[in-house]
């Protein structure tokens, strides 16, 4: 069986690969790290140009026509580059849901502005106290369609977005995916910085009305299509952490062969080689559940237990691989002029985001109790 990537893919992936690395130096980061704002606007509208922002938005709209398994290609290269620019936030959390899951008016809306960059989506997942697939923040019916009240936290791109996708339960029990506009009456938006800087917003509604034409579907599929994006969004943050991990050991792997202790470079020794191999391993098993589990959700099979293992691997080798990074660069590992730190606090985040290792190992044993012939293979892969 052929794995490998089709040439279109590779031409996508070795584009955006070309760009990032391109435009981000690390004194180009060092001057996005010193605004306000971690958002390289110039970056952006070259990613725009060159297409890539709009990957997975039909052709219709302006985009390239692709899917979401292209989209986790060039979010690798993100990670790589470790790039202060909210293309998961836009394409997978916002834009892949409205192409997917939209009106043909919520599409011509939305997704040109999309591509182009013009505007940025998001969606609002995370509420403290609360698992994403249920959401607390309640929608009410009235005359004209709905009223949201509560409180998200954590909105990736929260501050620069101008549409929000908000999960919220209706009274009947089902789940409404509301698209809010961000500077609509009765929506407040709070910075919030995460462990790498980056600012993402608390997002509180105070009887924010959306009317029935900004609805993604109804609340009796709403649980369904929550689902569906809630599976795609921790994809992709496995995505992101294939390319965190690949570079953080490649500059690990050079460091080790020029720093000399005792008067041998650091990379003869036996210790560190074992370290560094437990790295690839740990790094290749992020990798090989990933695209298992994106390549399931691009095809559109049933994948919950596959991004479960994906995203266990993420958190839990993904601190593996660069707390080993960390440890042997010594003390040139933590020195902010030097970009490892950059890795390790990405990959902090993302072990964290929508659900860390324990919780993967919770649903997988969920399965495993529900459905013990079929969830045995998926928790063997562990």
């Amino acid at each position: 069986m052929d794995f490998s990537f089709s040439e279109e893919q590779q031409d996508l992936q070795n584009l955006a690969k070309q760009i990032l690395e391109g435009e981000l130096s690390i004194e180009r980061l060092k001057e996005i790290d010193a605004g306000t704002e971690h958002f390289d606007r110039v970056l952006w509208a070259k990613l725009a140009d060159a297409g890539i922002l709009g990957v997975a938005v039909p052709e219709a709209h302006g985009g390239l026509g692709y899917g979401f398994l292209e989209v986790a290609l060039v979010l690798e290269q993100v990670g790589r580059t470790v790039a202060p620019v909210p293309f998961l936030a836009s394409a997978v959390l916002g834009g892949l849901p409205i192409a997917q899951l939209g009106t043909d008016a919520q599409q011509a809306t939305h997704l040109p502005g999309v591509a182009s960059g013009e505007t940025v989506l998001t969606a609002a997942l995370v509420e403290f106290g609360a698992e994403p697939l249920d959401p607390q923040t309640t929608a009410r019916r009235d005359e004209s369609g709905w009223v949201l009240d509560g409180v998200k936290d954590c909105v990736p791109a929260g501050m620069v977005a101008t549409t929000i996708l908000v999960p919220a339960r209706a009274d009947d029990g089902g789940i409404v995916l509301a698209l809010v506009d961000a500077g609509a009456e009765g929506v407040v938006l709070d910075r919030q910085d995460t462990t790498n800087a980056d600012p993402e917003a608390r997002l509180t509604l105070t009887g924010v009305r959306v009317h029935d034409d900004d609805v993604l579907g109804t609340s009796a599929d709403g649980a369904a299509n929550l689902e569906w994006i809630v599976e795609r969004a921790t994809a992709a943050q496995c995505a992101v952490a294939i390319g965190v991990c690949e570079e953080a050991l490649r500059m690990t792997a050079e460091y080790t062969k020029t720093r000399e202790q005792f008067d041998r470079v650091i990379a003869t020794f036996q210790a560190v080689g074992q370290r560094a191999a437990d790295a690839y391993i740990d790094t290749e098993a992020i990798r090989l559940t990933t695209w298992q589990a994106c390549w399931r959700l691009s095809e559109g099979l049933p994948a919950t237990a596959e991004v479960a293992v994906a995203k266990f691997w993420a958190a839990e080798g993904g601190q593996r691989v660069v707390h080993a990074a960390q440890h042997l660069h010594g003390g040139m590992g933590v020195d902010r002029d030097y970009p490892l730190h950059r890795y390790f606090l990405l990959a902090k985040k993302l072990e964290l985001t929508l659900g860390g290792a324990t919780p993967q190992l919770l649903k997988l044993g969920g399965l495993l109790a529900d459905a013990p012939a079929s969830g045995l293979a998926a928790a063997e892969r562990v």
